[in-house]
């Protein structure tokens, strides 16, 4: 039989959930839950618009895109636009052009980004903090202002109208080393220390301890990288004159005339341009998520 003496003190027993005013044990307000959810799919749905409408103009006819009032929905889907695109511009070609620098300067930026935010995080050195802000100030400083003497550089050095001038002018980014850096800076150091004991090499550490636990920062990198990679207009507009040469954005800049131009075409190249990003998106998607919300958990 239990006396009063052998009940547990009123600090360990156990308590029951805690309730709002409006009974609600998860801390807010079916009220509040419900115009929160009503808010996202508003700003969602304004996000997608252009998306619809880049969609449906490209299964219209070119005086039909700019119509007031839109017409959603066209009278006669013209799905040979999407026939038509490919005798109209070698339009295979500029997708593989495309698809070569982007996932050349993806990998290299992956590379470098991660083994230079390893230096960053993980090794000490006199200097270290100081020089790491100096080199993520330089996200400050807007691409115009250095365009000039970059292309007066890759003219110098002949490799105008090259793909290699693009590569080698994107092979490093700072803001590759700020995203790896903040989710190295999550991962104990106890890992690397212990590694030198055992008398693994730096790079050993960085190669098959660091890179393994990083899966979903690389993810995130490589997919932000493609993306800028792929939609970049400038970068081909300024070094490479070649038609053979030309990227996906600079091919669509084909059906713009001197008077004129096929918007519906133009939409009908975007929407295959953006085929891809969509599918590398929907694999990797889980690891950006996972990277994107662990990069800033400590810094």
């Amino acid at each position: 039989m239990t006396t009063l003496h052998d009940a547990p003190p009123a600090a360990a027993r156990p308590r029951p959930p805690a309730t709002s005013e409006h009974g609600d044990r998860s801390g807010g307000s079916p009220v509040r839950k419900a115009l929160a959810y009503l808010s996202l799919t508003v700003v969602t749905l304004l996000v997608l618009v252009p998306f619809a409408w880049m969609l449906s103009s490209s299964l219209k006819r070119d005086n039909e895109v700019f119509a007031i009032p839109i017409q959603w929905i066209p009278e006669e889907l013209r799905w040979s636009n999407f026939v038509d695109i490919w005798e109209r511009i070698p339009l295979l070609t500029y997708l593989g052009n495309s698809a070569f620098l982007s996932m050349t300067i993806t990998l290299l930026q992956v590379l470098t980004g991660s083994f230079a935010a390893y230096g960053f995080s993980k090794v000490r050195f006199p200097g270290r903090d100081a020089l790491f802000l100096a080199y993520i100030a330089t996200i400050a400083v807007p691409w115009q202002a250095y365009m000039v003497p970059q292309y007066i550089m890759m003219q110098q050095a002949e490799l105008t109208n090259t793909y290699w001038a693009i590569i080698l002018l994107q092979a490093f980014g700072a803001f590759g080393v700020f995203l790896m850096r903040q989710y190295y800076m999550s991962i104990p150091d106890d890992l690397c220390e212990a590694a030198r004991i055992d008398g693994l090499s730096e790079y050993g550490i960085y190669w098959r301890i660091i890179l393994p636990l990083s899966k979903p920062a690389l993810a995130s990198l490589a997919l932000l990288t493609f993306v800028n990679t792929w939609n970049d207009y400038m970068g081909p507009f300024i070094y490479l004159s070649d038609n053979e040469l030309w990227t996906v954005q600079l091919g669509l800049r084909s059906f713009v005339g001197q008077y004129d131009a096929d918007y519906a075409m133009m939409m009908t190249g975007a929407v295959v341009s953006v085929l891809p990003i969509l599918v590398i998106f929907l694999l990797g998607q889980r690891y950006f998520i996972r990277g994107i919300a662990t990069s800033g958990l400590k810094g």
